[in-house]
């Protein structure tokens, strides 16, 4: 745990995996930064992570890529139920040595934290919360709350990697949808190796992602909120009959299915990137329906933009509205698109109806079978917009 500064060129709120990536690669700046997060270490997260290929690239950039915990994903296979037609999505596509990786959050997690926690790099408040951020013509001042007392802390930029109050003080109206959905996620253990390959299967009741983690796979079900199945806590062996009858049997037979959870599904974004004195990423600027796997990716994003503005903006201008303004409009395309894309996808395959299913039938196909369309839409999900 760092002592408390009283001056830093940028303060990130939020030490999770975007802010820590973020604190991380401005450690090498000249730039002091300092890291205030709530939690003393990671918390034990149970959700896993679709990592795309650019992303752990950044990952080891900074030294905090944790290999030993990564399953890639070679081949992305797409389809829908009760209908023709698939896309099949592969590293060989883009000549990469995989698309993407399965990543458990919490081993993500523990990687950023130990780097911040070795003492080389940013001030790492750990344990500290921000209670207020107030910003100034040539300054912004945050009130950080630790061991029963208060600090003021003076920062040319702060960084929101949360969400949370701090986003309404700052002026930034978030909006968000309900999509009345649960997110249920487990592992399953099947009779065949994945070999790589990750599954988006749009069922009649809501997609269904299965992720190669480990020997097994990570399952992702969207369910109703008012899931008529109640399918969390159906007993093991007819969740089984129950997700093999949407799978099919593309994955192999299901074996064995660990213990579920769930959680209720919105999306969300910032009515802004920046205010004054202010810059948004991660789950602050959004954060997204998880069918696609893009969310850790975008904010990921928004973190390398900033980064490389912070690298070539002068310390006196840190801050200041031009630069704002210039990483504003450097994250506006891809988080709309990634935005637009994700919620498409639920809305284009949430209503189930036979002639919708076969204008979506052509549509894989027709993806499938024109490499051009197919690489760049892979080149699309792995990089994002320029």
């Amino acid at each position: 745990m760092s002592t408390l500064p009283c001056h830093v060129d940028v303060l990130i709120v939020g030490g999770g995996p975007v802010g820590g990536a973020l604190a991380l690669n401005l450690a090498s700046t000249g730039r002091s930064v300092a890291v205030v997060e709530a939690r003393q270490r990671p918390a034990n997260d149970a959700r896993a992570l679709a990592v795309a290929h650019a992303s752990r690239l950044a990952l080891e950039a900074v030294d905090a890529w944790p290999a030993a915990a990564a399953t890639p994903i070679h081949t992305v296979h797409v389809s829908q139920q009760q209908a023709f037609g698939r896309v099949k999505l592969s590293d060989s596509d883009l000549g990469l040595p995989a698309l993407g990786y399965v990543l458990p959050y919490a081993a993500l997690a523990e990687a950023i934290h130990a780097r911040l926690s070795d003492g080389a790099g940013p001030h790492y408040l750990n344990g500290t919360t921000v209670s207020r951020v107030q910003s100034l013509a040539g300054y912004a001042v945050a009130t950080l709350e630790r061991d029963g007392g208060s600090h003021m802390l003076t920062a040319g930029l702060v960084v929101l990697a949360e969400g949370g109050k701090l986003l309404g003080a700052a002026g930034i109206a978030q909006d968000e949808h309900d999509y009345r959905q649960l997110a249920l996620v487990a592992e399953v253990r099947t009779d065949q190796p994945h070999q790589g390959i990750a599954y988006e299967r749009f069922a009649h009741d809501g997609p269904i992602a299965m992720l190669p983690k480990g020997d097994n796979y990570a399952v992702v079900w969207t369910r109703p909120a008012d899931d008529p199945l109640d399918a969390v806590h159906l007993p093991d062996e007819a969740f089984l009959v129950q997700l093999q009858a949407r799978m099919g049997d593309r994955a192999g037979r299901l074996l064995a299915v660990s213990a579920r959870a769930a959680f209720p599904l919105r999306l969300k974004w910032a009515a802004a990137h920046q205010a004054r004195r202010i810059a948004v990423v991660g789950n602050a600027a959004q954060t997204l329906h998880p069918v696609a796997g893009q969310g850790f990716n975008l904010g990921l994003r928004d973190a390398l933009a900033l980064a490389r503005l912070v690298r070539a903006t002068p310390a006196a201008q840190l801050g200041d509205a031009a630069m704002l303004a210039r990483y504003a409009s450097l994250r506006k395309a891809d988080s709309l698109a990634t935005v637009g894309f994700t919620d498409g996808l639920i809305r284009l395959f949430g209503v189930d109806s036979a002639p919708l299913r076969q204008l979506r039938a052509a549509g894989l196909l027709t993806l499938d079978n024109c490499k051009p369309l197919r690489r760049g839409f892979a080149q699309r999900m792995v990089f994002g917009t320029a």
